[in-house]
């Protein structure tokens, strides 16, 4: 059985025991969560949303609290001697998947 959850204003296929990285959450390392937002359920008896499934949810433990790796921002004009360089790590949330509930 698989489910598709949005989170962070973007979709995962998830199964039990994956582990998934998403936008952060406000949740410490070791606590459960419930993700409610679930647009699909498939497996033998699929359940497409409109646009949630009601009454699905999808149960996660938070692993940990990261960011990810950097990302560069080079801004250069040509001719100008204009060069700015940025660099950003969003914040991210690593999550384990335990159950679907359909």
């Amino acid at each position: 059985m698989y489910a598709i959850i949005k989170t962070g204003g973007k979709q995962y296929k998830v199964t039990k025991g994956d582990v998934i990285r998403v936008e952060k959450l406000e949740a410490e390392a070791g606590k459960k969560i419930k993700l409610d937002e679930v647009l699909m359920i498939g497996g033998d008896k699929p359940a497409v949303g409109s646009p949630i499934v009601k009454g699905a949810s999808v149960e996660a433990e938070v692993v940990e609290q990261t960011r990810n790796k950097k990302i560069i921002i080079f801004k250069k004009k040509r001719r100008h001697n204009y060069r700015r360089k940025n660099g950003h790590r969003q914040p991210v949330s690593i999550l384990k998947i335990t159950d679907i509930k359909a």
